[in-house]
């Protein structure tokens, strides 16, 4: 596989406000490419304009929009998600716009949509181009007016919110299959930010891996889990196409099966061992970069002070 690129491990993190502290390791990236992301992410939560984040399926579009508000100074009001996958088509219109008595046959009451709910803070529309296209007309004058008017009433309605949406699929070729608005994407591509999937910040994926085994401490009876130097080395050497979504089950699975507190190599799932027969370097340097990877992972599984390397970066 070509090397198109190279970077140091010990890039200089960013002085990002932070989150919650289940959120650090996504904030406290060392790849450049992920960093630069963060950094434009903090600057935009400054302003109110419609963010669109895009990329794989898993890498985290749901927890970046969250600490995008919580960067903003919409911080204190409520965040509201929006899973356009889950929603039937006939809730839709009840559910963002509100309802009013007697408008439908269940409408014993009135009740105030997502939007009314998020007031004064976030809505996050999660998979936006899962939304029908009745629907997307809707949603294209609230997003141009930010007001509506619920079912049945007669009267516009206005709210202040901040809008955040997402999609693993790529709306500009939505937009050409006729699936999408034009007008929409255009209305809600002002700030895009793609988050790069874990094949393009291998430096993330180690880092990532042992925080999840300390985060799940408390889920496995106070055991402490630790990757050993071939398990470490497999999890950085897989492509991860389900992202930190399948790292997460991946080492779910891994710390089930393990007899102890360190997780071999055999303990993966088998798409993971597979990888640790390859390796991802193959030019003429590769032996020695291979054996300066396994000195790093040694030493960051040991928690003692890795050596000065550089790993390739791999477009995928």
């Amino acid at each position: 596989m070509e090397i198109r690129r190279s970077y140091s491990v010990e890039t200089a993190i960013p002085r990002l406000p932070k989150g919650p502290a289940e959120d650090l390791p996504l904030f406290e990236s060392r790849s450049p490419e992920m960093s630069g992301l963060l950094e434009t992410a903090a600057r935009a939560a400054a302003g109110d304009a419609t963010i669109l984040l895009t990329g794989e399926s898993g890498t985290g579009k749901d927890v970046l929009a969250r600490q995008i508000h919580r960067w903003s100074a919409r911080r204190e009001r409520p965040f509201v998600v929006v899973n356009c996958t889950t929603l039937a088509d006939q809730e839709l219109e009840s559910e963002l716009f509100s309802h009013v008595r007697g408008a439908f046959s269940s409408a014993v009451d009135d009740r105030p949509g997502r939007f009314e709910a998020a007031r004064g803070g976030t809505v996050f529309f999660d998979e936006i181009a899962e939304l029908e296209p009745p629907f997307q007309a809707q949603f294209l004058r609230f997003l141009q007016e930010h007001c509506f008017e619920p079912a049945g009433g007669d009267r516009a309605i206005g709210v202040d919110v901040r809008m955040i949406a997402a999609s693993s699929r790529n709306l500009e070729d939505e937009v050409t299959a006729g699936r999408f608005r034009e007008d929409l994407y255009y209305r809600l591509n002002v700030i895009t930010l793609r988050i790069p999937p874990l094949r393009e910040r291998i430096q993330d994926i180690l880092p990532l891996a042992q925080w999840m085994l300390r985060q799940a401490r408390s889920r496995s009876a106070g055991r402490e889990f630790t990757l050993s130097a071939d398990a470490a080395e497999a999890v950085v050497d897989y492509r991860w196409p389900g992202n930190i979504r399948e790292l997460r089950n991946a080492l779910e699975c891994a710390m089930t099966l393990a007899h102890t507190n360190t997780i071999a190599l055999g303990d993966l799932p088998d798409s993971v061992r597979k990888a640790a027969s390859g390796g991802f370097i193959s030019n003429g340097n590769g032996a020695r970069l291979k054996e300066r990877e396994r000195e790093y992972i040694s030493c960051a599984c040991s928690r003692r002070a890795a050596p000065s390397m550089r790993l390739p970066r791999f477009l995928g």
